[in-house]
């Protein structure tokens, strides 16, 4: 497998990460304030909140990903003289 086709694998993987986590995150919270209200009897009170709590969690799990993600990333290094051509005088 080459390095082109490597990446972009990992970068998929990493983009269907984040959708799961969004999800996962805001069904949970909405499922546990929905429990919540049907134990206390408060009607949607901790539903809504819960659901709340979940989005934004959400896009704080995401927001984290992506800064991840493009941590992991090798920036072009402009002083690299291996990646260069070598002048005359380095040659030697």
């Amino acid at each position: 497998m080459d390095k082109e086709t490597r990446k972009s694998l990992i970068q998929v993987a990493n983009i269907s990460s984040m959708g799961i986590a969004l999800g996962v995150t805001i069904f949970g919270c909405f499922f546990i304030g929905r429990y919540l209200d049907s134990v206390l009897g408060t009607g949607y009170v901790f539903t809504f909140l819960f659901f709340l709590l979940g989005v934004v969690a959400g896009f704080k799990n995401i927001y984290s990903l992506i800064k991840k993600s493009l941590n992991n990333e090798k920036p072009l290094d402009t002083n690299d003289k291996s990646a260069k051509e070598k002048t005359p005088s380095e040659k030697d």
